[in-house]
This record gives C-alpha cells, structure tokens and sequence, in this order.
C-alpha cells in the first residue's frame, strides 16, 4: 500500500467530480479453483485498490459525497482467522492503513444503503465484471442481476477513468518496480530460445522469476511460435530453428502496477532475410509511433502513422500496392496489422477496461471507427501528462483471414495476394515498449530490453 494520504487525497478529488450521492465500491472476493479453501492467487478490483489500497477479500468501500464521509465495511478477526493465518489486524487498523476511520460489519451496509435509496440520493456504482459482485449489488439495490450493468453509474466511471488516467509519482514508481522484474523476465528467456526447448521452458521461467521477486503476472504469458495468433496462451510446442517466437508479458509489481512488454526473437539466434524485412518495418513504425508521442498529440494519429510506415514498407516487399494514403484510408493494411497500436496501462494491464473502452479511450470529440482493425484500437484521444501508454504495432501472417480476404478479393487493389500467399508460414512480428507521457515528449519506462536485430541476435545466438 501506499501512505494513507495517498488514498485521502484520492477520495477527496472523487467526491470533487460527483455530483452528489454516495459510491460503492465493492472489493473481490476469492475465487476457488474446485473448492472453498482451495482459491486462485487473490487479485482485489482495482478501482478499490485505488481508492481504498486493502488488498484481501470481502471489504467494501463507500464515499458519501453529500456527508463528506468515508466508510469501509468488512470482517473483523476471529480466532479461526487467527489460528489458520496468524495474527492479523482489526478492521479498524486496517481502516486506519487507508485513511479510513469509520468502520462498520458488512452486515450494516444494506441499511445504510437503504437509507440513501429512502432519501432518494444517488447510489453510484461502477460496472461489475464479476458474478458476486452482481448479486452483491443486486440485493443492495433490489435490482434483478441482468439489470444491474444497465443501471451502472456513467457520472463514476468517467470520474474514476479522468482520475486513474493520470498517473501520479507513487504509481510510475510502482510501474518501473514491474519493468524491472519484466526486464530481468525477458534477458532470461531470449537467451533460452534454443532449438530443441518447449514454449512451456520458457513461459515458466518468466513466471518463476515473477515470482521469485514478490510479484504476480499482469496477465497470462503469451509465448508461441505462431506469432499470427495474437492472444496465442497454449506452450506446448518445441522451439524449431528458423521460427519467429513471440513474447509477449509483464510483472506486476506488489501494488499490482503492470508492465507489458512485446519482444519477437529468432529461434537459433539468426533472423533470415525475410524476417529481417519484415521485423525492420515492425521495429521503425514502433520507434517512430514512440518518437511523435507528447501532450496534446491524438493516439489515433500515432496509430496512423504507425499504419502507414507499415503500409509502406510491406508495399517496398511487394505485398501492397498502390498510394500509401488510399491503404491506410482503405484499411486495407489491417489484413497485416489488425490490431490497435497500444492501450492504456496502470492497475490494469489494459487499464480500466471493465469500466469500458469508450470511456477510458475515447472521448466526445474523438469516436471510436468501425474500420476493420481500427474499430480495435483501445486509447485514440488526446495524450496528456502522466498517461501511460503501451506502443505494440505488429506484422501478421494469418493464413484464415488471407484466404478470406483473398477469396472475397477484398481490397484486390492494394494487396497483392499472389506475393502474399509466399509468407503463409511466416508468423507474425510485434515490439511493444510501455510510453510515459512527460510535461514536453516521453519517455520509456524499464531498462532498455534488446529490440535492435544485432542485439536480439547477440542475446538469442546458440552458444
């Protein structure tokens, strides 16, 4: 946790950006793997985590904007908590560790709830991305659980996201805690990108060092061979020399701050020459994408550009053709490139998701596209001081969607399929670096981890 002001000050600025009423905000629960005492790695909700910092389960917290009041309602300790886990704190002190010093039983909070509903204030509430969280709403409000999304407050999700958008001192520092486990998590498994070796090797010791630093993952560790399956999480396949091996992973850090690193090696240590073209347009659209980021910039027009430096270097290989700016216009590069440029990260690994996209990346004067592969960017508005960014172009070789787009002759005139269907077993290329948004320009978070081809060549060799 950080210092109790950290969380005081935070609530404060909430109840700044409400209206009026009072906001729940519901911590997670354990989640068991096949039965009660045997849960999943807790993870707590991360709004909670921003405003309130407990990370155990079964605490809820409560602004009151209209009493300035703050609550936190939970469990205290027994004697079985006790004698299975050690000594731990009361309620009260650990109230007192967020700044907190109004704490109640949990079996209290539907009265007070019930009592702001009688007085007809506002019940604000953030959207749930869990079952229990619905039922717990659900009897609070008297909801019927398929309502409970629908009735979410829009007022707290855009107070929540103008809040958790701008990163403060603590939070980089959390976040450069995460780059440097990702980077140690990295060095190990490139060098370890031998022929012969299973994913599974590797994705295991980027886990273990994780852990081995205090740490969980952001998320589950993409690490494959077929780079052209985007979210590819299955480690079963032998490294095979002359195959691309895509990895694509973080550390979060214990304030559950998350890195999210991209790095594409050669298994055996050499790119070919195709792989070198291609890894060369991926590697300049991404430092390119990196260089052009500051205040006041659109992310939409970093992934653009981002899009045309693509565009035009797989047009130098033959594979497009045509003006650069019809491509682009046309969309016809997201057969190669389908995916946004980058995301929002922080508590989240993309940040905020759950309370939505549109929220979080989009705003009233920039609209979300419905283009094929730039209706997926996530982040298109302005950039601003102290967002943190992940910068993540990519090159794929998707045989299903060359084959249905070659079959519907889509976009015939800028893709040259003939040339196209000689990469069918190519995989896929991505880079991604995580960006800070400075007062003037950027700057890249963690120690720099091999992206150059002599380096990743250097690091990868068979020795």
């Amino acid at each position: 946790m950080f210092s109790p002001g950290v969380y005081q000050r935070r609530r404060q600025q909430l109840k700044k950006l409400l209206s009026g009423g009072v906001a729940i905000f519901i911590g997670n629960e354990e989640s068991p793997m096949n039965y009660p005492a045997n849960p999943y790695p807790f993870r707590q909700d991360s709004s909670f985590l921003y405003f309130f910092g407990l990370d155990e389960p079964s605490v809820i917290g409560v602004v009151d904007v209209d009493q300035d009041q703050e609550m936190i309602f939970g469990h205290d300790i027994t004697i079985e908590d006790i004698i299975w886990m050690g000594e731990l704190p009361t309620l009260k002190e650990r109230g007192e560790k967020a700044g907190v010093f109004t704490t109640h039983p949990l079996s209290k909070l539907p009265d007070i709830i019930a009592q702001a509903v009688k007085e007809g204030r506002k019940v604000h509430f953030l959207p749930p991305y869990r079952a229990e969280t619905t039922l717990k709403i659900s009897d609070l409000l008297g909801l019927r659980p398929e309502f409970v999304r629908k009735y979410a407050s829009a007022e707290l999700v855009k107070a929540v996201v103008a809040l958790r958008s701008i990163k403060s001192s603590e939070e980089i520092e959390a976040m450069e805690k995460a780059h440097e486990v990702t980077y140690q998590m990295y060095i190990e498994a490139m060098s370890m990108a031998r022929p012969g070796r299973y994913e599974q090797e590797l994705a295991g010791r980027m886990e273990g060092i994780c852990v081995e630093a205090g740490c969980l993952l952001a998320f589950p560790i993409i690490l494959t061979i077929n780079g052209q399956i985007l979210h590819n999480h299955y480690h079963g396949n032998e490294l095979v020399e002359g195959r691309l091996l895509v990895m694509d992973g973080g550390a979060e850090s214990p304030e559950h701050y998350a890195a999210d690193i991209t790095r594409t090696v050669p298994v055996g240590g050499k790119f070919s020459s195709r792989q070198k073209d291609i890894y060369s347009i991926v590697l300049k659209a991404q430092e390119e994408a990196i260089a052009a980021m500051k205040p006041g910039v659109y992310f939409r027009d970093v992934h653009l550009q981002a899009a045309k430096i693509i565009a035009e270097g797989l047009k130098d290989l033959g594979l497009l053709k045509g003006e650069i700016e019809d491509i682009v216009q046309a969309g016809a590069h997201a057969l190669f490139f389908p995916h946004g440029l980058g995301h929002m990260i922080g508590l989240d690994v993309h940040d905020m998701e759950d309370l939505g996209e549109d929220f979080v990346g989009y705003d009233e004067k920039v609209k979300r596209s419905d283009q094929f592969g730039l209706a997926y960017l996530r982040m298109a508005k302005k950039l601003e001081p102290n967002h943190v960014l992940t910068v993540e172009p990519g090159i794929y070789f998707i045989p299903a969607l060359i084959e249905q787009w070659a079959g519907e002759k889509k976009h015939s005139e800028f893709v040259n399929y003939e040339q196209v269907k000689e990469y069918l077993n190519f995989g896929g290329v991505r880079i991604e670096d995580d960006v800070l948004i400075t007062e003037t320009g950027h700057r890249v978070l963690g120690r720099s981890i091999p992206k150059k081809i002599e380096d990743v060549e250097e690091i990868t060799a068979t020795k």
